[in-house]
């Protein structure tokens, strides 16, 4: 049995039909006009850009709302997190500054018992660290100042914090310093707070290894190393740095000076060392021997003729033993 229509549907059809065929013409037409390359099609367009699209912000709100306050959210979390960070951090301050201060009143304790008298030549030359020309040495930097500015060789350089290296090679303007890194350098140090001397040896690596060490059993990773003083090339003191283990299985450390950024380093004035001129002086003198006449065996041997032991268990010197043997009565006989 056939389906009958009925009126309605009969005259809605034609109109979806027409529908999307208008639809179908009008989104060819706006896509051809968009497509058109002329001057006043493009005017026309920017003004229809310029009209309906700000219209649509309002629908960009809720989501611009809801990234606003999540934006919020985490700022608060982040500055509630410093906050505490910071808090705790001051509270270790608060700790070290109280540790320093204790420090500093028994440092000054000592002084003042010991009456320590702080040596005034200890001061030192600013220079500045110019681009290196080349050298023997691989790790090695040229300062602006020479034998004009009072620079001797060995004197230790610094760069504020923490030990760069030596002197090596003085000019009337210029200087050269051997960083501790390199492979020729070679600084005795002491190890806080066990007080082991060890070597610190270059090895052009920016951890240097320390050899010589009396008791590896007593240093710890961390631990700082200073100048021992030894030698008396380097003052006593100085921060070199903290001992690391390295990837080897070997004690290192790693060094407090900044080399990433070397631009002004201090030359620290040193003590000139006092030439040996007499080697004798540091020989123990003699132990004496009294004799019966009230000579001495040491005295003999000083004239050029070594003691010879007798059999009485006396020392006289050789070659007098017939001349004091002989009555001096008896020479005609």
């Amino acid at each position: 049995m056939a389906k009958t229509r009925t009126a309605p549907e009969e005259f809605s059809r034609p109109l979806r039909r027409l529908a999307v065929w208008i639809a179908v013409l009008l989104l060819l037409a706006i896509f051809i006009f968009w497509r058109i390359d002329s001057p006043r099609v493009e005017r026309i367009r920017a003004d229809l850009v310029d009209r309906f699209v700000p219209s649509m912000s309002w629908a960009m709100a809720p989501v611009t709302w809801t990234s606003d306050v999540v934006g919020d959210f985490q700022s608060y979390a982040q500055l509630l997190e410093q906050n505490q960070e910071l808090r705790e951090e001051l509270r270790r301050m608060e700790a070290w500054k109280e540790a320093a201060l204790q420090l500093e009143q028994k440092n000054a304790r000592l002084l003042d018992l010991n009456k320590v008298r702080l040596d005034p030549k200890l001061t030192h030359v600013t220079g500045v660290v110019m681009a290196d020309s080349g050298s023997p040495f691989r790790q090695s930097v040229l300062l602006n100042v020479g034998e004009r500015d009072g620079i001797r060789d060995g004197w230790a350089t610094m760069d504020g914090l923490g030990l760069v290296g030596r002197i090596s090679g003085v000019g009337e303007r210029t200087s050269r310093v051997i960083l501790v890194m390199d492979s020729n350098s070679r600084i005795p140090v002491t190890i806080q707070p066990s007080g082991q001397k060890a070597l610190l040896s270059g090895d052009n690596s920016p951890l240097p290894p320390l050899d010589f060490i009396e008791d590896a059993d007593e240093v710890r990773p961390g631990d700082r190393v200073v100048t021992s003083g030894d030698g008396g090339v380097f003052p006593a003191g100085l921060l070199v740095g903290t001992v690391a283990l390295g990837t080897d299985k070997r004690l290192r450390v790693k060094l407090a000076a900044d080399y990433q950024r070397l631009e002004f380093l201090r030359v620290l004035r040193s003590h000139e060392l006092e030439p040996i001129t007499d080697p004798g002086s540091l020989v123990a003198p003699t132990a004496l021997t009294q004799r019966p006449d009230g000579s001495t065996a040491a005295a003999e041997a000083a004239a050029g003729e070594p003691p010879i032991q007798t059999e009485g268990g006396d020392v006289e010197a050789a070659g007098s033993g017939a001349a004091e043997g002989a009555d001096p009565e008896g020479g005609d006989g």
